[in-house]
């Protein structure tokens, strides 16, 4: 069974609690694509059984919960916990991490929601959003508000095109093949650009910039090592 016969099925059993579910699952699971369950759900709304609002409330609420998990799991991790992992890291410094400090300050909201129109990051970009705390308050307008223009527009589709959408789908692949190619870019020049300058560090025989948060987390190691034997001796 393919996608669109998954997504079909679900929805004739459930209408528009399997709009949902389908629409929480592509948050968590980015390679499901709200471009096919979308469409999809904007012709079952035209349907005697269901109808385009509730639709699309129910797409939009599968979208928040979704976003709402993702952010919980960058919560958890937490800013002090990222940055000790940075630090260890052998390519990444303690500075790129302050630049994206940075650029969430400066930038969060608009990521935020923009980034609710990107095939990939549309899931994905909750997680930082958790990380540096964005007041979920201010989280969840932005990907209400970003995820309703989204899911409208591929529900409105569906919805006056009928079985006919499927026209459209030759263009959202594409649409969706060269979001995916231009994070995947993205991506592969962030780590060629690290590796160079990490080569060049060394060229240079520079000290690594994280060394001093280094020796810290080792000492704070010892520490947590030591203090089980410490209580051990007490007793």
């Amino acid at each position: 069974m393919n996608i669109v016969d998954w997504a079909v099925e679900t929805m004739d059993s459930l209408g528009a609690l399997g709009v949902f579910l389908l629409i929480f699952l592509e948050n968590v699971f980015p390679p499901i694509p709200s471009e096919v369950i979308l469409p999809l759900a904007g012709v079952a709304a035209a349907g005697p059984n269901n109808t385009y609002p509730v639709m699309l409330l129910a797409s939009v609420a599968g979208s928040l919960i979704g976003a709402w998990m993702l952010y919980g799991l960058g919560r958890l991790l937490g800013p002090v916990r990222l940055r000790k992992i940075v630090i260890r890291l052998p390519l990444v410094h303690v500075g790129d991490y302050d630049k994206s400090v940075d650029f969430m300050d400066r930038h969060g909201f608009k990521a935020i929601f923009f980034g609710r129109f990107v095939p990939g990051i549309r899931s994905l970009i909750s997680i930082p959003a958790g990380l540096y705390a964005m007041p979920i308050g201010m989280f969840t307008l932005l990907t209400g508000a970003g995820s309703a223009i989204w899911n409208s527009i591929f529900l409105t589709i569906g919805y006056y095109m009928g079985s006919n959408w499927t026209v459209i789908e030759p263009y959202t692949d594409v649409f969706s093949n060269v979001a995916y190619a231009i994070v995947a870019l993205v991506i592969v020049v962030f780590v060629v650009r690290l590796i160079l300058r990490e080569r060049k560090r060394r060229a240079l025989g520079l000290p690594d910039p994280d060394q001093q948060y280094l020796d810290e987390l080792a000492a704070e190691d010892a520490d947590d090592t030591e203090s089980p034997a410490e209580h051990s001796e007490d007793r």
